[in-house]
């Protein structure tokens, strides 16, 4: 775990030395604010809670996300400094690992930077901060899978550019199957079961369940085995390209 942990501080550390982390979480800030004012009506609605503020997250983390991941392996195979990470006395799934959590912790960062609106809704009202901290773990967790599936894509080729794209349409996938509108085009001609089946798969739909408060067993075990998926997938390929 000291070289997961050596990985994770180099990468962590490495967000703060460019203009990226900076960039990531003043665009984060602002379009989650101004999603959850300009278009949640945050105000206007006269509840104390967040709903209006976590409805967006998942769609901000659609093209952000991504934006981010793109470069943790792609930049890495391009510049050619892959070979000289994996010759160092660690193992892929470390490296692997150590990149991922670095990431995942800079964006759970952005996600905490949030919380004076929290404290604004306790000035206001009296809401249930029970559901807005399972809101924010739902968050945190969404992040994640779409930072796993960013990651294992980035890996696959040394173009940013590519695996930004390919990220983004899977990520899509994975969004919209759980899409309202999407279930009942489906529903129109699909068992319930089938249907159910299919937005068992979808971020939104576990997003949205634990967002209510309610942090169910399921939906933990839906976003680890999808992360956990995504870096066994990310090994993988690192590994073979290392066989090349």
């Amino acid at each position: 775990m000291s070289a997961v942990a050596a990985v994770l501080k180099r990468e962590l550390r490495s967000y703060f030395l460019t203009p990226v982390a900076y960039v990531f979480i003043v665009i984060f800030l602002f379009a989650a604010n101004w999603f959850a004012f300009g278009f949640g009506g945050l105000y206007e609605r006269g509840q104390a809670d967040l709903h209006p503020f976590f409805t967006f997250h998942p769609w901000l983390f659609l093209f952000l996300v991504p934006a981010l991941s793109m470069r943790l392996w792609a930049e890495e195979r391009k510049s050619g400094s892959v070979e000289l990470l994996l010759t160092l006395p660690l193992e892929p799934w470390q490296a692997v690992v150590g990149k991922f959590l670095a990431a995942w912790a800079f964006i759970a960062l952005a996600v905490a930077l949030t919380f004076p609106i929290w404290i604004t809704v306790n000035y206001l009202g009296a809401p249930d901060n029970g559901a807005i901290f399972a809101a924010y773990i739902g968050s945190i967790l969404t992040a994640g899978g779409f930072l796993a599936v960013g990651t294992c894509v980035s890996a696959t080729t040394k173009n940013q550019v590519i695996a930004f794209v390919i990220a983004v349409l899977i990520c899509v996938i994975l969004l919209f199957a759980g899409f309202p509108p999407v279930l009942d085009a489906f529903s129109a001609w699909l068992p319930p079961a089938l249907v159910d089946g299919i937005a068992s798969l979808s971020f939104l739909t576990h997003f949205q369940a634990i967002s209510k408060g309610v942090i169910d067993l399921r939906d933990l075990v839906y976003f680890g085995l999808l992360i956990g998926a995504c870096l066994y997938a990310n090994t993988l390929v690192l590994g073979l390209k290392q066989a090349d």
